[in-house]
């Protein structure tokens, strides 16, 4: 373990709404978000943001599992989705696999049968860490009225 600070967005905490805003806009600028676009966001799913000492080094996105785990008759387990983001100048050192584990441990706590992840296509970086970690592709995309290309993945190991 770093000594990677890991702390919680609440809607109330200005710096970390602020420091979580600012790391996803930066890795993800076709998906940009206002403050208020977080806090609402900050009511629905985990957000976290990650310091080494007072730097910020990344942020963190758990959506809690959907599903009832047979929701289709198939036997689909509650699905979670797990984003990890690392600003440049903090990636290939650890952080974005603590970043995720913490993520990941969530995800199980919450009930969650399959982990899945999204990632821009253009970030050669997050596709090839979540590859790194397990992740297989499972569809692209392109949402409407945009020309960004959206990968989803999905971990390729049962994590119940």
């Amino acid at each position: 373990m770093s000594d990677l600070r890991i702390v919680s967005v609440s809607d109330v905490d200005e710096v970390a709404l602020e420091d979580w805003r600012h790391v996803h806009n930066l890795i993800v600028p076709p998906a940009a978000m206002s403050l208020d676009d977080v806090r609402a966001r900050s009511a629905r799913y985990r957000l976290e943001v990650a310091y080494l000492g007072d730097d910020l080094v990344g942020c963190s996105t758990v959506r809690p599992p959907a599903g009832d785990g047979d929701e289709d008759g198939a036997g689909d387990a509650a699905v979670a989705t797990v984003i990890a983001r690392v600003l440049p100048g903090f990636r290939r050192r650890g952080f974005g696999a603590e970043i995720y584990g913490r993520g990941l441990a969530l995800a199980r706590e919450l009930g969650a049968g399959r982990i899945e992840t999204v990632v821009l296509a253009a970030n050669e970086d997050g596709l090839s860490f979540a590859r790194g970690h397990g992740f297989v592709e499972v569809e692209r995309y392109v949402l409407d009225g945009e020309s960004d290309v959206w990968v989803d993945l999905r971990l390729g190991e049962a994590v119940a």
